[in-house]
C-alpha cells in the first residue's frame, strides 16, 4: 500500500475513534448544541418583537426578527461546535495518547484529521438541529435549492476554518479547563456584529469593528444566500476570510503537533 494509502486508512481509523467518542459523550454536544438553541429562543420570544420592530420590514414583529436572526445563531452553532474540539484535543494531548500514537506506525496526519473530519460531522448534525428548531419557532427562508447548497458550502468552509483554529487552540492549552476557555471569544463575537442588530444602529467605534471583523460579512452572506437577496461582495469576502483562517489554523496546529515532545 502506497504512503498516501496508509494515511487514508489510518486517518478513516481515527475518524471512527472521534465517532465513538462523540457516541460515548453524547452530554457534550447536546450543551454545545444548546447554547445556540437557548439564545435562539431566548432573543425570538424575549426580544423579538421590540427588535423586530426596529429592523424596518414591512411586518416588523417577531416574524421578521426571527429571519433576521437566525444567520447568526446558525453561525453561533458552529462556533459553539468547535470549542468541543479544542476540548477534545486538548484531552488526547494532556492524557497522553498522542504521545502514544507517536510510537506506533501510523501517519502523523491522521490524528489531527481525524478530528477535523469528525468535528466536521457532529457539526452539520448540530447545524441540522438547530436549523430544524428556528424553522419550529418562525423563521421561513426563501433559498432554491441553488441558494441552499450555496448555504450549505459557505457554512462547511466557515466549519473548516474553525475547526482547524479550534485544533490549534486545543494543542496550545496546558489543561482541558483552558481550551474549554480559549475559543470563547468565537462565541461571542457574532454578538458584536450583525448577526443581531444592524451595525448602522451602533455607536462609531463598534460599528467600524462589527463591519471589518470577519463574522459579519459570513452572517450578511448567509443571509442573502437563505432569503434569495443579492449578497453583493460580502460572499467573497467570507471565503476569502475562511481561506485565512484555515490556512492560519492549519500551519498553527502542524507547528504545534510536530514540535518536539517535552
Amino acid at each position: 500500500m502506497s504512503t498516501a494509502g496508509y494515511a487514508l486508512t489510518d486517518s478513516v481509523t481515527m475518524l471512527r475513534r472521534n465517532l465513538k467518542r462523540m457516541l460515548r459523550y453524547p452530554s457534550m454536544t447536546l450543551m454545545l448544541i444548546g447554547l445556540p438553541v437557548v439564545f435562539l429562543l431566548l432573543f425570538v420570544y424575549v426580544f423579538g418583537g421590540t427588535l423586530g420592530d426596529g429592523l424596518g420590514a414591512p411586518t416588523g414583529g417577531r416574524a421578521a426578527y426571527v429571519d433576521y436572526v437566525a444567520p447568526a445563531i446558525i453561525l453561533m452553532t458552529v462556533t459553539a461546535a468547535v470549542q468541543g474540539t479544542a476540548i477534545s484535543v486538548a484531552m488526547d494531548m494532556t492524557e497522553g495518547i498522542v504521545a502514544r500514537f507517536r510510537t506506533m506506525a501510523i501517519a502523523r496526519v491522521s490524528v489531527l484529521t481525524g478530528h477535523v473530519i469528525g468535528s466536521l460531522i457532529q457539526t452539520f448534525l448540530g447545524l441540522a438541529v438547530v436549523i430544524g428548531i428556528a424553522v419550529a419557532v418562525g423563521f421561513r427562508p426563501t433559498a432554491g435549492v441553488g441558494g441552499w447548497f450555496a448555504a450549505v458550502g459557505l457554512l462547511a468552509a466557515v466549519t473548516f476554518a474553525l475547526v482547524w483554529l479550534s485544533v490549534a487552540l486545543g494543542l496550545v492549552s496546558k489543561s482541558v479547563e483552558t481550551a474549554s476557555n480559549l475559543p470563547m471569544p468565537l462565541t461571542l463575537l457574532p454578538f458584536l456584529s450583525s448577526g443581531f442588530v444592524p451595525t448602522a444602529s451602533m455607536p462609531a467605534g463598534l460599528r467600524w469593528f462589527a463591519e471589518y471583523q470577519p463574522f459579519t460579512p459570513v452572517i450578511e452572506a448567509l443571509r442573502g444566500l437563505l432569503t434569495g437577496a443579492p449578497v453583493g461582495a460580502d460572499l467573497p469576502i467570507a471565503l476569502g476570510w475562511c481561506a485565512v483562517i484555515a490556512l492560519g489554523g492549519y500551519l498553527w496546529a502542524r507547528r504545534l503537533y510536530n514540535r518536539p515532545a517535552r
